[in-house]
């Protein structure tokens, strides 16, 4: 079946828009592509250490770790998405829509590119491991120099943030059906809309890019209760969609919120700048012009930095009550994941799941 979306489009579209990042001598890239995987390797097992997964850990040595570039990176998360949405996206009506939807992707894979700087796929099959880990190499370049950071401090704490993702997803195998398939809802109950579904379906895989694009990003707003941001999306979901996508946002605000509180819980020991890399992302994540903020607001990216903030508040709030062991209680069964309302109330989800 022909899709709604023209993927290669968007594949190609993405790669001529993308800037290829900071420069450096074959020596230099050697040692970056080299540091970042050996600190992929190295982070399972702090997160491991941290949260009490060491099983969950143990398994993740079998992810595949991709460095990519920008360009690739964008590739690959049309990859993702096809594959999200394979099925659901028929052939459009309007001759060419397809290509623009796929234009469309592209461009906004294109402005997204510079900002993420790793990423963990647990939907996309890769060599048959559970998902797949891309780091893009010219963000961390550019970040770690502007920001004038300890480069391996900074690559490990960086691998941190993903390789948790990938412990979350191995510790709880159903996780991938479960939001993957809330995902095919959202959209295929798009697609059936008999007025303007062609277009408020491009709007819903759009939703699902913004929610699912999972980088270390910047944003400006903090706000109490996750939902999904951005008036290029609020202005194409009815109330009820908007709750169902609310929904997967605050799973998606745990998953970020925990690799947050465990990327920094590895001490001064082993990453002895830790703090002044927290500190110089924050400040970072806040905006750095008003073009910069524009564009982020555009997109959606004050949710996607509400889900870092609310999500970290979450944990933090139940490891001091509960500890790891009993925050660990998510990855036991969807119905003990927490909802949108829980992750702004934590007490609340630790008196409903433990008393």
């Amino acid at each position: 079946m022909s899709s709604a979306v023209d993927w290669q489009v968007a594949v190609r579209r993405a790669g001529s828009l993308s800037r290829p990042g900071p420069r450096g001598t074959p020596a230099e890239l050697r040692a970056l592509i080299k540091v970042l995987r050996a600190a992929a390797a190295e982070a399972p097992g702090h997160v491991g250490e941290i949260t009490g997964l060491r099983r969950a850990a143990a398994q993740v040595a079998a992810t595949p770790v991709f460095v990519v570039d920008r360009p690739r990176w964008a590739q690959a998360n049309v990859e993702m998405f096809a594959h999200l949405t394979d099925g659901l996206l028929p052939t459009p009506k309007v001759p060419g829509s397809a290509r623009v939807a796929g234009e469309e992707m592209g461009v906004m894979l294109a402005l997204l590119s510079p900002k993420v700087l790793g990423q963990f796929d647990p939907f996309t099959p890769a060599d048959g491991g559970p998902g797949r880990l891309l780091l893009v190499a010219p963000n961390v370049l550019k970040v770690e120099r502007e920001l004038n950071l300890d480069a391996m401090d900074f690559r490990l704490w960086v691998c941190l943030h993903e390789q948790t993702h990938a412990v979350q997803f191995a510790a709880a195998p159903w996780l991938v059906d479960h939001l993957s398939g809330k995902m095919r809802d959202l959209v295929g109950g798009v697609t059936a809309t008999p007025t303007d579904g062609s277009e408020r379906l491009v709007r819903a895989v759009r939703a699902v890019v913004e929610a699912l694009t999972s980088g270390i990003g910047g944003g400006v707003a903090d706000n109490p209760v996750p939902e999904l941001g951005g008036p290029l999306v609020d202005a194409f979901l009815d109330p009820e969609e908007r709750a169902a996508m609310g929904e997967i946002v605050a799973v998606m605000s745990l998953l970020e919120g925990h690799a947050d509180v465990v990327m920094d819980a590895v001490g001064p020991a082993r990453l002895p700048s830790v703090r002044r890399i927290r500190a110089a992302f924050e400040k970072r994540r806040d905006g750095t012009s008003t073009l910069d903020i524009m564009l982020r607001r555009l997109l959606g990216m004050d949710a996607k930095v509400a889900q870092y903030r609310n999500g970290a508040r979450f944990v933090r709030a139940v490891v001091e009550k509960v500890g790891h062991d009993g925050l660990n209680a998510v990855w036991t069964a969807p119905e003990l994941l927490p909802t949108a309302a829980e992750v702004a109330d934590p007490v609340a989800w630790v008196r409903r799941v433990h008393g």
